[in-house]
């Protein structure tokens, strides 16, 4: 498998790698939040854009970038808009969301982009050609905040994500009781196993799927979200019981 490489972190090699989302509001919130980030075990952080009371007026966004990249040093940073469409805070026009995306990438800020590979063939492709252009990284990343799909269908939305050229496939879906949990993991397993060439990303939300924020090494998950401050999805955990919890396992395995 191929790993991908972004400033002192390696994905998909190791211990899984812990993302913490930043979710202000206003600038000073983010800007709070991003200065407690260097004090925890965190690997990347995210900032949702979505969250954001100026999400969609650039220049306030490249603001808050140019100030976030200079506050994290040497700390990957993520930047994700999520749509109401996939749990997000706000709604997006698809050719709005794809400007923002690439106006970000070609800031010089950002290291990677969350891409939500289901707003449109056409669109995506043409956000991941103009990421890649200029240097950054994507994740393509699908969420189903209603239920679990069946192991196949979470494979196949996994391949779709490599067959398009993201560089980490990332999904997150709902579980309603345990089984879909280990459904999630069956299918985590499954893809690593026999079809994934690069990192991926899965994720049992809520407080019922918990053990799949832990036990990624296990079963193929290459990052984590944990929270430093405020939770951006059901069932985060405190950054630094995450680590803890990863530590302790990776000692078994």
């Amino acid at each position: 498998m191929n790993t991908v490489k972004i400033r002192n972190i390696e994905i998909g090699s190791g211990l899984p790698k812990i993302c913490a989302p930043i979710v202000g509001a206003t600038k000073d919130d983010i800007m709070a939040e991003s200065e407690n980030i260097g004090r925890l075990p965190v690997d990347i952080a995210e900032w949702r854009v979505d969250w954001f009371e100026h999400a969609c007026d650039f220049s306030k966004v490249e603001d808050v970038l140019r100030d976030l990249r200079a506050i994290l040093g040497e700390t990957p940073l993520l930047m994700t808009f999520r749509t109401s469409n996939e749990g997000g805070e706000k709604s997006i026009k698809p050719d709005d969301y794809a400007e923002l995306i690439l106006s970000a990438s070609e800031s010089g800020y950002v290291d990677m982009v969350d891409v939500e590979v289901f707003i449109g063939t056409d669109i995506v492709k043409e956000i991941i050609t103009g990421t890649h252009n200029a240097g950054v990284k994507v994740i393509g990343s699908n969420h189903d905040f209603n239920n679990t799909p069946d192991k196949d269908v979470i494979i196949a939305r996994l391949r779709k994500m490599q067959d398009i050229g993201v560089d980490i496939s990332k999904i997150a879906v709902m579980p309603a009781d345990n089984k879909d949990v280990v459904t999630l993991l069956a299918a985590t397993e499954e893809m690593h196993r026999e079809f994934a060439d690069r990192p991926i990303v899965t994720i049992s939300m809520s407080e019922a799927g918990v053990l799949s924020r832990i036990c990624g090494e296990a079963f193929g998950s290459a990052i984590t979200f944990g929270a430093a401050k405020n939770v951006s999805a059901p069932g985060q955990m405190e950054v630094n019981d995450l680590s803890a919890a990863i530590i302790l396992l990776h000692e078994y395995l």
